[in-house]
């Protein structure tokens, strides 16, 4: 069950496998560990922006579009989720208990590095 922390929605682990199955209207989930993280074990699927990138495209993101961030334990992509916050993104939630919480299936190696946000929304 969610919760809020610093204005950000916190899911569980239910909650972002119900969001990884929905085909329409579904928020773009997004990795933002680094690149070698990921590759040792992902969600399937699910691209990856490392967090240090996200300053460089915060710009570059639909301010319409929702959102949900995804790292290892939770920490980064709560950190993350407040920074698109500060930048009128307001749909954002964040994965609480992170890749450390995920027991459903990984995949390895780097699947979906994403280098143009535009990316995301074809």
């Amino acid at each position: 069950m969610g919760y809020d922390r610093e204005g950000i929605e916190q899911i569980d682990k239910e909650e972002l496998k119900e969001q990884c199955q929905k085909d329409e209207h579904a928020p773009i989930i997004i990795d933002v560990r680094e690149p070698g993280e990921y590759a040792e074990g992902h969600i399937p699927g699910i691209p990856l922006i490392p967090m240090k990138k996200i300053p460089e495209i915060i710009d570059d993101f639909d301010k319409q579009q929702s959102y949900i961030l995804v790292c290892r334990s939770g920490g980064r992509s709560h950190h993350t989720a407040l920074y698109f916050k500060d930048h009128g993104i307001e749909d954002v939630k964040n994965f609480a208990g992170g890749m450390l919480a995920w027991d459903e299936e990984i995949t390895t190696g780097i699947e979906n590095q994403v280098e143009d946000v535009s990316q995301l929304y074809k």
